[in-house]
């Protein structure tokens, strides 16, 4: 990606970062893990684009 961005945006470094902060984004399940230990209740996600994009939702109580 770092080299796309600097191909097309004479930015590497911002593309640089978007590919170190995908790498280090927890998966769906850890991150509903990650809520339901905040206390958040009833949460769930939904997986959108083949799972590219995902939606949490919780309820906090």
């Amino acid at each position: 990606m770092p080299k796309l961005g600097k191909l097309f945006a004479s930015d590497a470094d911002s593309y640089q970062y978007l590919a170190e902060s995908i790498r280090m984004h927890p998966d769906q399940e850890t991150l509903q893990g990650m809520m339901d230990n905040a206390g958040f209740a009833n949460t769930d996600f939904h997986n959108m684009t083949g799972g590219v994009v995902a939606l949490h939702r919780g309820v906090k109580p």
